[in-house]
């Protein structure tokens, strides 16, 4: 006995969630909702067929009949493993299984993200501002003390290794006119009184004495004349700026402390031709660079209103320093 499945409406192979009439042989145009009226877009077509009674797929097959096998797939259904309802079913099956593949894939992907581990801090690097990333902070190193040439607020004599405090109102010279010497003057210039050029109010200069005074009291003695003569009676140029010193007067000759060493001063007042004259003084005391070696400091401040106070030549001899 030939088994074919009888005409009846049967799930859509193509479409699970509508049903189409299958006339016993081959899939109709005419489709409808599962259990219920045709579509009204169905009513433009052929005239639905009736119903069979008796038969029902998968409601139930006709008495007498077998289950019946899937019947063919629709017209335009590709391949024999979609037609009839067997093969919706499988369809459906098929498209679940993708679904289920997809969010399975869909979610392994997901806490492949959620298990990602944090990217690492950044390292910091010495641009970094302090505290950035868990470096440990060292600890800033004393800065050096500046060469002692660069400072704005002494003069260095770096042959004799020392230094003198340079007072408020004094600088130090771009150019002195004792390049032999550590050199600084007041800030101020005036035209000379007598031969002309210019002049200053105080001059002070430190170099090495002579070879042969080697103790010094005589250093400072000695020098004493010479430091006048060179403040107020002739300069390099063999000009009289202040007409020539006229007299002098010694106020002072005694010993003195300078750097921890035991040195000499003698200081004058000198009377000029021309202008108010002024003070000259020579303080010699032994270097820290070697035996037997004296510096000597000769200082030279007018006299009168525009010349510097008298005590700035204790404040410069009190704040001489060695530099070793």
């Amino acid at each position: 006995m030939s088994m074919t499945t009888p005409p009846g409406w049967y799930q859509d192979p193509s479409a699970p969630t509508q049903e189409r009439w299958w006339d016993g042989s081959a899939w109709s145009a005419h489709t409808r909702a599962p259990g219920g009226q045709q579509p009204a877009a169905a009513q433009f077509g052929p005239a639905q067929p009736p119903q069979p009674q008796g038969y029902g797929y998968p409601q139930g097959a006709q008495p007498g009949y077998a289950t019946p096998p899937p019947p063919p797939a629709p017209p335009g259904a590709g391949g024999g493993s979609g037609g009839g309802p067997g093969g919706g079913k499988l369809i459906a099956v098929v498209a679940a299984g993708v679904v289920l593949v997809a969010a399975i894939v869909t979610g392994v992907v997901f806490l492949g993200k959620e298990d990602t581990p944090p990217a690492p801090p950044p390292v910091p690097t010495l641009a970094d501002p302090p505290g950035a990333g868990q470096s440990t902070p060292t600890a800033p190193s004393d800065p050096a003390p500046p060469a002692a040439s660069g400072d704005a607020d002494i003069l260095a004599d770096q042959l004799n290794g020392i230094t003198l405090p340079i007072l408020p109102g004094w600088e130090k010279p771009e150019y002195g006119a004792d390049r032999d010497a550590a050199t600084m003057t007041t800030k101020e210039t005036y035209d000379c009184p007598a031969d002309g050029g210019f002049c200053r109010h105080g001059t002070v200069t430190s170099r090495t004495a002579p070879g042969n005074l080697t103790a010094a009291e005589a250093a400072a003695k000695a020098d004493i004349k010479i430091a006048a003569d060179v403040a107020y009676h002739k300069d390099s140029l063999d000009r009289q700026k202040y007409g020539g010193i006229k007299s002098h007067q010694e106020i002072k000759s005694e010993q003195v402390t300078v750097a921890g060493k035991q040195g000499y001063l003698v200081r004058w007042k000198v009377v000029t031709g021309k202008g108010p004259g002024g003070y000259v003084q020579s303080l010699a005391f032994p270097s820290s660079l070697g035996p037997g070696s004296i510096v000597l400091v000769r200082f030279a401040f007018d006299a009168g209103p525009g010349g510097p106070p008298l005590d700035g030549m204790d404040k410069i001899t009190q704040g001489i320093r060695n530099t070793t």
